[in-house]
């Protein structure tokens, strides 16, 4: 599958959208717990295109990443579709051609002066489209680790990534599961 810089960015974006949320509702997990947090996200992720950004915009981005959570657990690809239709439908999608701070030519799908929360479904929602066109939707996953449910989309040439971060949650159980062997050896 080939994935264009801006899906690229789009699915990066979204995937650090739906990791802001708390893992078990309390706001002090919330990673966007107020527009300074929001405008922080945006700064992060070079989301272009946005204004001054106020607590309307906060809570309009907060039920934007809820969506998108809902589209990262669908069960099937038509449960994602339907999730991801109703999301760009809602940001009222225009899509336009832009070549904006030095990047080649790139589809925007959001319309201009858009709110951020618009912004995120329009382009987002449509990166993910994409995967599902394609029949890619089981790569949008969550972290196999029990303690850790952070959202990644899999773009192993195998399908075969099951951790957020190789090099902290893969690491970390595979040390446990060789502590506990030799543990189970000694024995």
């Amino acid at each position: 599958m080939l994935i264009t810089h801006d899906t690229r960015c789009a699915l990066d974006t979204v995937v650090d959208l739906v990791n802001t949320a708390p893992d078990d509702e309390q706001a002090a997990d919330d990673g966007l717990t107020d527009v300074a947090a929001l405008g922080e996200f945006v700064r992060r992720n070079d989301i272009s295109d946005v204004g001054v950004l106020a607590e309307r915009d906060l809570d309009g981005v907060r039920q934007v990443r809820a969506r998108f959570a809902a589209v990262f657990a669908a069960p099937d690809a038509h449960a994602a579709a339907s999730l991801i239709n109703e999301l760009v439908a809602a940001a009222g999608t225009t899509p336009r051609l832009t070549d904006h701070d030095g990047y080649d030519w790139h589809v925007h799908y959001f319309a201009p002066g858009a709110s951020v929360a618009d912004h995120l479904a329009a382009d987002c929602g449509m990166a993910l489209a994409f995967f599902v066109v394609a029949g890619e939707q089981e790569r949008l996953r969550r972290c196999e680790a029990p303690d850790c449910r952070r959202a990644f989309v899999d773009l192993s040439r195998n399908r075969s990534r099951r951790y957020c971060d190789s090099r902290t949650c893969g690491n970390r159980l595979h040390v446990a599961a060789y502590r506990a062997r030799r543990k189970e050896a000694a024995r």
